[in-house]
């Protein structure tokens, strides 16, 4: 249990040491070297647990996912309208990525193997398969307008998203991307929410989903 308990703990401090350099060089730039000498491990420590540094790339695309999900699985148990719900899932996903290396970590790679035709989809698609259930019952609910189409709603919030991000990191480092979000929402709302319900789109704008200390997505 010891050995197990210390292996687990190994395997932990190389993915957080990848992850700050695949974050600063990307997944071209880092070199294992340095993962080593960030993660303050042996190469043996590192090759005991990942074959290569296209192992590890891919392990920590993984944990992103998971904690990407984690937190859509969550969201999606709470009482709130499903409108405030897709509010509530771009906002962790700014807390995530603001807050987490190995979320920024798993993005930015996901990015530069898309580039080459490598990159994994599924994190994408079950964003926007869970936006799009989420929009379905918006309708349900009256808080989006019928002639909506959840589908592409789902794949254009996910993509203004996946933007915004962009852009913030470019010009900001991600300080001001809650600020950004929150204007997305300001100016999409108003096109996709019927009119006599427009008098919520000021509280549907603050729907935060704040997780329980403990159980969190990032934990």
């Amino acid at each position: 249990m010891v050995q197990q308990a210390r292996a687990a703990a190994t395997k932990r401090q190389i993915v957080r040491g990848a992850a700050t350099m695949f974050e600063k060089s990307g997944f071209e730039g880092a070199r294992l070297g340095n993962i080593v000498e960030v993660a303050g491990i042996t190469k043996g420590a590192l090759y005991f647990h990942f074959r290569s540094k296209e192992d590890l790339a891919r392990f920590i695309i993984g944990e992103q996912h998971s904690i990407s999900i984690a937190a859509v699985e969550a969201i999606g148990r709470e009482r709130a309208p499903a409108i405030e719900q897709i509010v509530m899932l771009c906002h962790e996903m700014v807390r995530q990525i603001v807050h987490d290396p190995v979320v920024r970590a798993g993005i930015r790679i996901t990015l530069e193997l898309s580039a080459g035709d490598e990159g994994p989809a599924d994190p994408y698609l079950e964003w926007i398969d869970a936006c799009e259930l989420l929009a379905r019952r918006a309708i349900e609910e009256d808080d989006l307008r019928r002639d909506i189409d959840p589908a592409r709603l789902a794949r254009f919030v996910i993509g203004a998203f996946t933007g915004l991000n962009t852009v913030s990191q470019v010009l900001t480092k991600h300080t001001d991307l809650a600020e950004r979000v929150d204007d997305m929402w300001e100016f999409v709302l108003p096109g996709i929410m019927p009119t006599g319900r427009h008098h919520k789109i000021a509280s549907i704008r603050r729907a935060r989903w704040t997780p329980v200390e403990g159980n969190r997505a990032d934990a």
